[in-house]
This record gives structure tokens, C-alpha cells and sequence, in this order.
């Protein structure tokens, strides 16, 4: 007789628990593959490329540049951004700014002393350099003090003539970290500043990022760059927009540039950044749109409701000196999909528009407030000729760039004194711009445009 041929249960399921697990565990694993291989995700490169493996720089346990992180929940978006191969995009990016003839500097600056920094104008003598027609007009664009650095830091910026990665942080609001997922040859290509004040520098060394008598300083890939608090601003916010906005003066040969608000980490390769975004869109600056707002008016009361500027009433006389001279609200007339751009990261080509626009924004920050994202539409839509612009998603930036909190815990330090920053203030105006007032009464048209195109 045979025998019946007798069933096991194999060892590993025998236990209820233990397959159970199993089976949930590589649940999760092919989740996570079908969601790191998803084309819906915001970032996607065609193939991987040679990134440097070794940490840019070994930071005391006791700074923590890692905490305090925003956490991003989205895991797809619906404008997702493809990256060529790393070689190819080095190879055009150094074939590009080896063509000097496409970057020639087509402005020119004035270059007289003034009792600030960015000097003095009025509303009309500014609106008048909005139409750039006549090469040989000398433009105001700041300089007209020198910019207190020492002249090893200047040199050093006049001899990077490729791609520059700018940042700065004032009055220690920030914490320094390093850039990730650089390519092998990323660093001999690009140049990465950082611009700080005798108090972030004074942090830098209680944390012993810095050596106490070294002269030349470098955090990793970060040369750093020590502004003098003298001859500037007391406010540290009207000093940061130098770098921001005027990185093509203070780098006269770079051919492209990423500004990078310090409260952001950048996590993709700036080579890749500038091709994506700039170069194969064909245009002069990329910058991501703001998440919820896309009026100028719409920002204008958010900075006076949640305090961001000190002097509501300036406020007023910004927007109504805008509006008399020709801000439109944004409609989708326009040839930009909104008016109001989250400026933490802005990537351009330092081409004649780009750079025009960057002198007449910043001269409205010198005349104004250092709130960037105010006359942005202003400047964009009147200056001519036209800048052209990728304004990408806000979900794209929340995958090139982790975001912390400010600097929770600032060094305190003696220098604090009357040689310190101080911050203005005045008697206050009411919280909101517009409360059933005669506020901004040149803006009337504009405001109600907006109110008939929201309630149609």
C-alpha cells in the first residue's frame, strides 16, 4: 500500500504572530518601493548620479542643526520636476558660463557716495528707471557706501565666475547646515557663501564651529563672509536683502546664482536646480509661487495683521503709492500664474533682465521695508524689458528644501550694546491695513477688482 504524502506547515508559519508580521513587513516594503518609484512625486531624476559620500562637515553634538525640523506630509504632487543625468547637466552648465558673450553686463551703476547704502530717491525718480531703453543710463543699485567685508571675502566672490549658492544669517536667526545630495564635482563648480554679522559669528564660535584666530572662515562647503555692522542698517533684515538681491553685483562674474533663506537646507544639487528650472525653462528667475496667497493686497494685510513690519502705516503709503502708479491686481490676464512668490529660494540667470529687476526690487526695499514679496508684481509687471519667469510649486520646494524653525536658543553676548542692532519702533496703527477706514484710498479699484473676481 502507499503511503499518503503528509502536509507540513512550513516553520515560519507555524506561529500566527510571526506571519502575520511578515506579512505586514513586506507590505510596507512595496509600498515604500511603489512610492519612492511613484512618477507622481515631485522629484524625479532620470538616472543617479556620483554624490559625495563623506559628511561636508562634523558638527558638536551640542548644536543641533538638525532640530526643530517642519515636517512635509505630501508625498506626490501634481508638478513633478525631472532632473536630467548629473554629467550632462555639468558639462552644458560649464559650456554655458564659459559663453561670456550671453552675459555680457548690460547696465550700469551709479557710483556716487550717499548717506545710505542704497541711497536716497524719490517715487518718480525710481519709477523713471523701470523702462531700461539706453544702455549708457546709470541705474541706482546700492554700493553707494562700501560693502564692509574684508578684501580676501572680495576677492574670492569676483573669482567665482560659474554658479554661486548665497545665504546669510544676521543676529544668529539661524542655524548653519550643510547642503545634501552633491554631486562628485558639484563643489570645484559651484560656490557656496554665507553672509553673516559679528553676532552670528560670535555664536559660530561658542558652538566651535570656527577657530577663534583663523581670519578666513569656512563651515564646510560654506566660505564665510563677515559683514561689519557699521556703515549699515540697525535693522538686520534691511541688511540681509543686500545678498539677496544684489548677489549679481557682489558676485560680478558669476553667470547664475540660488539664493537660500538660512532657515532652509538645501537637498538637491544646485547644477541640477539651475538646469531644471532655469535653463531648460528658458528663463531669467524660477521662484516658487506662494502657497495661499496670490494678490499683493493679500500680503499687505498679512504683514500688518501678524506684526512682520512695525510700521503699519508705511505700510499704507506703500500700497497706495503702488496702486497710484499702476498695480493691477492678478488675473488671469496676466502671463504669471500669481503676484505673490514665497522668495526663500530664488534661482537666476544674472542676464539683463534678472539684473534690472533685482536693482529696481531692491531699491523699493531701501525706500520702503525689507518685505520682498510687497512690491514683487509691482516691479515684475511695470520694468521693462519683461522678466521672464518660472514660477514653480510650492509642493516642488518642500522636496528641494527641508525647512527648521529659527534659531531657538541665540547666543547672548556682550556685544549686544549700543553698537548692537536695534530694532525700530513707532506708535503702531491699527492691526489690519484696511478696517472701514479712508486707508488706502487710491487702491479702491484695485481692491474692488478683486472682491467682483472672487465673487462671481
Amino acid at each position: 500500500m502507499g503511503k499518503y504524502a503528509q502536509y507540513r506547515t512550513p516553520p515560519l508559519c507555524q506561529s500566527k504572530l510571526l506571519c502575520t508580521s511578515l506579512l505586514y513587513l513586506f507590505s510596507v516594503m512595496f509600498l515604500a518601493l511603489y512610492n519612492a518609484l511613484s512618477p507622481t512625486k515631485c522629484l524625479f531624476r532620470s538616472s543617479p548620479f556620483d554624490p559625495i559620500q563623506a559628511p561636508l562637515f562634523s558638527y558638536p553634538s551640542t548644536y543641533g542643526e538638525h532640530n526643530h525640523a517642519f515636517p512635509t506630509h505630501r508625498s506626490s504632487c501634481s508638478s513633478p520636476v525631472y532632473f536630467s543625468d548629473y554629467w550632462p547637466v555639468l558639462e552644458e552648465i560649464q559650456n554655458l558660463c564659459r559663453n561670456f558673450s550671453a552675459f555680457a553686463p548690460n547696465l550700469r551703476y551709479m557710483m556716487e557716495d550717499g548717506d545710505t547704502f542704497g541711497g536716497t530717491f524719490s517715487t518718480n525718480r525710481r519709477l523713471s528707471y523701470f523702462n531700461h531703453s539706453n544702455d549708457s543710463e546709470e541705474l541706482p543699485c546700492g554700493f553707494f557706501k562700501k560693502f564692509p567685508i574684508s578684501n580676501s571675502d572680495r576677492i574670492e566672490m569676483e573669482n567665482c565666475n560659474g554658479v554661486v549658492v548665497v545665504s546669510a544669517i544676521f543676529d544668529d536667526h539661524d542655524k548653519i547646515r550643510q547642503p545634501k545630495g552633491l554631486g562628485s564635482k558639484t563643489l570645484d563648480n559651484v560656490c557656496f557663501f554665507m553672509f553673516i554679522d559679528d553676532v552670528t559669528l560670535k555664536g559660530f564660535r561658542y558652538h566651535q564651529l570656527i577657530p577663534r584666530k583663523v581670519l578666513d572662515y569656512k563651515i564646510g562647503a560654506w566660505r564665510i563672509v563677515k559683514v561689519s555692522r557699521k556703515n549699515l542698517y540697525s535693522n538686520p533684515a534691511k541688511n540681509v536683502v543686500i545678498p539677496k538681491y544684489l548677489v549679481h553685483r557682489l558676485f560680478p562674474n558669476s553667470k547664475y546664482s540660488i539664493w537660500i533663506n538660512a532657515q532652509l537646507q538645501l537637498m538637491v544639487d544646485p547644477l541640477l536646480l539651475i538646469h531644471t528650472l532655469v535653463v531648460a525653462e528658458n528663463v531669467d528667475m524660477a521662484i516658487p509661487k506662494h502657497p495661499f496667497f496670490i494678490h499683493t493686497m493679500e500680503e499687505a494685510m498679512a504683514t500688518a495683521r501678524w506684526k512682520k513690519w512695525w510700521d503699519v502705516e508705511s505700510l499704507q503709503r506703500q500700497m497706495e503709492t503702488y496702486c497710484k502708479n499702476g498695480l493691477q491686481p492678478w488675473s488671469s490676464n496676466k502671463p504669471y500664474p500669481t503676484d505673490v512668490p514665497n522668495t526663500a529660494i530664488i534661482l537666476r540667470k544674472h542676464g539683463l533682465s534678472n539684473n534690472l529687476f533685482s536693482c529696481l526690487l531692491y531699491n523699493e526695499l531701501e525706500a520702503f521695508n525689507p518685505r520682498d514679496q510687497l512690491p514683487f508684481a509691482y516691479v515684475r509687471d511695470l520694468m521693462s524689458p519683461k522678466l521672464k519667469l518660472n514660477m514653480f510649486e510650492e509642493e516642488v520646494l518642500e522636496q528641494i528644501a527641508a525647512e527648521y524653525r529659527h534659531n531657538l536658543n541665540r547666543v547672548r553676548s556682550s556685544i549686544r550694546d549700543e553698537e548692537s542692532y536695534t530694532t525700530q519702533r513707532t506708535k503702531r496703527a491699527r492691526s489690519d491695513l484696511i478696517v472701514n477706514s479712508s486707508c488706502c484710498s487710491r487702491c479702491q479699484n484695485y481692491l474692488s477688482e478683486v472682491w467682483d473676481e472672487t465673487h462671481k
